[in-house]
């Protein structure tokens, strides 16, 4: 019986491996411009359409979802979006950084940060992980001493090994098809080609000198490995922040010779005595993302050294040449930006540059979750670590305040009309159309602070304000951060942070407009507690707005009780109209004569019937004139017997008033969210002619 002869097959290298998991599809080859691209565009539902101050964008899902994630930004995620996908596609964006410029406290250094945390959570996914190679056995290569492995410097892909194996492009193409890789697919390789850093070209050809240009020997020195993903390594994604003039070095960017190395390399022309990983590029120049902080605060010849690493996309150190493949984001304050362009010799860098001015959050709506963010979710706590309670006015008091100060002077709005329609609220017979038209205007000033949103005070600004309300006596002993005395902390911040007399002036005027919205709100809150429920302005105004769409309807009887169907719970449901109390509300407005009220009522029907259909929940108190003629009229009615609301809650020398007031105090508690101190001293500031308009 004839025995089989069994053919030993050469085990596979782990760079063919690796090879034929990227052309099965388990592991990747692809830029980092690529990988961002696929985080943010990739799969269903990662897209969203938004209307944003008149004009419709897109939204990016992936910048959402967090406990703490970005707000707002929409303009600027856009234009992040689409150059980070350009030079995916192989576009000039490539070649060129993103820079972020505004004012100090808009959330620049944030929008970077937020994206380097979702990078590096999306690369740690099994499928998205990067590869880098080291070189094992040095000790047999002799030259090396102690070191006996070296990983590649710069986190080089596998895939740029496999595309230099060899001198010849023809050679290295069909070293690929032998691991499978069709010709199409090889043209696809080499679209992201580069070659081998200079210690790793340099060591692999000792290599295969040593294994006589036997190609499988030589991979025997080869392991692939994982490129190690940490924030405070500042590995994938790394920040270099910029120094002052005499600690900053180029060093800190490209590395320098190191003399631990040199003890152990003979060879001096060996280019691995360089430390690339002593700088900050290196260790991100495998798929990563750099953030240069305050980019042009640096001295010039560190920008020079950015100019070259944005231009080349390579570390050159002494004529040796490292490719790399870094998204480079960069950041810089207004002031320091202008400086920069007055040196007209420095206008190379600008040219490399994508720059986009982030302007503050101008949507108040928004605003509300960016001043949570700085109140702080974690449970206060007073000086002696008794519980802090939150006055529920606090955020709508402080989100108004700054926000205001953020609406540039218009001829054609008010800085509350301005507000309002930035957060696509009502703002009477104004219309987004004219904010558009206040935009574009502004937009057109080649002064870039003297554009929408760009001037205004910042969210440091905002943490410094609650951080003086914190440390009042007043806060500490009522344990209770109460809302009408954040306005002080603001007006003390103004005083002492802004310079600019101009800004001061605007700012306190802003400030003034503020509280009248805040007395506003409160008196929302004290009707709703007279009348001992949560929503009673909420249900008078809906009932105003529902009474002027029946008082035309045909199928109106002569007992003037309307039939409609609630948008909210499809039930029909039978309503009075009160033509007095319609009167009322209008006259509360200012509309004196039938043709004024007419017109106002069909902007009221008109309103309704845009907004329900989008929203069933809408309920109008964002109309702000509408919410206090509505609350005036009921206030009259309901008290007129005790002569005023006011009078009846300051004069507490009585048994019904006393009675009043305690029920109210106990309403604010038990269903408003209020603490007994700040419950007090809101009835307090509603008895005071203090801010009323």
């Amino acid at each position: 019986m004839a025995q089989k002869t069994i053919q030993k097959t050469s085990p596979k290298s782990s760079l063919q491996v690796h090879a034929e998991n990227v052309l099965s599809g388990k592991r990747r080859f692809e830029n980092v411009f690529q990988s961002v691209s696929r985080m943010i565009l990739d799969g269903p539902g990662k897209i969203d359409k938004v209307t944003v101050n008149g004009r419709t964008t897109y939204d990016f899902k992936v910048f959402r979802g967090e406990k703490k994630h970005i707000v707002g930004m929409y303009d600027e995620i856009n234009s992040f979006v689409s150059f980070v996908k350009d030079a995916a596609e192989g576009g000039s964006s490539a070649e060129m950084a993103f820079v972020l410029i505004g004012e100090p406290g808009n959330g620049k250094t944030f929008f970077v940060d937020f994206l380097g945390k979702k990078y590096r959570e999306f690369v740690e996914m099994p499928e998205n992980r990067r590869f880098t190679f080291r070189f094992t056995g040095l000790e047999h290569l002799g030259g090396y001493g102690k070191i006996r492995n070296i990983e590649s410097q710069t986190y080089e892909d596998p895939m740029i090994l496999a595309m230099n194996l060899f001198e010849s492009k023809d050679e290295n193409k069909k070293y690929l098809s032998t691991c499978g890789f069709k010709d199409a697919q090889i043209e696809k390789l080499y679209k992201n080609y580069r070659p081998l850093g200079a210690c790793s070209y340099f060591i692999f050809e000792q290599i295969k000198d040593y294994a006589n240009g036997d190609i499988n020997k030589a991979l025997e020195f080869v392991d692939i490995v994982q490129v190690p993903i940490s924030e405070s390594r500042g590995t994938l994604t790394g920040k270099y922040a910029a120094k002052d003039k005499i600690t900053s070095s180029a060093v800190d960017l490209l590395g320098e010779e190191s003399i631990s190395r040199l003890l152990h390399i003979t060879d001096t022309d060996n280019p691995y005595r360089f430390d690339l990983r002593r700088g900050a590029l290196a260790r991100v120049a495998g798929g990563g993302i750099h953030f240069a902080d305050e980019v042009f605060k640096n001295k010039k010849d560190l920008v020079q050294v950015y100019l070259g690493v944005i231009q080349n996309r390579t570390i050159e150190i002494e004529g040796f040449k490292w490719p790399l493949d870094t998204l480079i984001v960069a950041t810089s304050n207004n002031s320091e930006f202008s400086r920069f362009l007055e040196e007209k010799e420095q206008a190379p860098i600008v040219d490399r540059c994508r720059l986009t001015y982030m302007s503050h959050n101008t949507n108040y709506r928004q605003q509300e979750r960016l001043t949570a963010y700085s109140i702080g979710s974690a449970e206060k706590t007073t000086f002696t670590g008794e519980k802090l309670h939150t006055d529920p006015n606090l955020n709508y008091a402080v989100s108004v305040s700054f926000i205001l100060s953020r609406m540039p002077a218009s001829d054609k709005l008010t800085p509350i009309e301005m507000m309002k329609l930035s957060a696509g609220e009502v703002a009477g017979e104004k219309s987004l159309k004219t904010l558009t038209e206040v935009i574009d205007d502004l937009n057109r000033d080649p002064d870039v602070t003297k554009r929408f949103g760009q001037k205004g005070l910042g969210h440091r600004n905002l943490g410094r304000a609650i951080q003086i309300l914190l440390e009042k006596s007043g806060t500490q002993e009522g344990k209770c951060m109460y809302a009408g005395d954040i306005f002080p902390a603001i007006e003390s911040v103004v005083l002492d942070y802004v310079q600019d007399p101009n800004d001061r002036a605007k700012y306190l005027n802003d400030l003034k407009i503020a509280k009248g919205l805040h007395r506003k709100n409160i008196m929302t809150t004290i009707f709703n507690a007279y009348m001992d429920e949560p929503n009673a302005v909420e249900k008078d105004v809906m009932n105003y707005v529902n009474m002027v769409i029946g008082i035309d309807a045909k199928n109106l009887g002569s007992d003037k009780i309307w039939t409609y169907r609630d948008p909210q719970t499809g039930k029909l449901v039978p309503l009075k109209i009160d033509e007095t109390f319609i009167n009322s509300v209008e006259e509360r407005m200012g509309l004196k004569n039938m043709e004024q009220k007419q017109s106002y009522r069909t902007t009221i029907s008109k309103i309704y019937g845009q907004k329900m259909i989008k929203d069933p929940n809408y309920n109008f108190m964002d109309n702000n004139d509408l919410v206090k003629a509505v609350t005036d009229v009921r206030l009259k009615s309901d008290v007129a017997g005790a002569g005023s609301l006011v009078g009846a809650l300051s004069n507490r020398t009585n048994e019904e008033n006393q009675k009043l007031y305690n029920r109210m105090i106990d309403t604010m508690v038990n269903k408003l969210g209020y603490c007994s101190t700040c419950a007090q001293k809101t009835i307090e500031y509603f008895c005071t002619q203090d801010d009323a308009n």
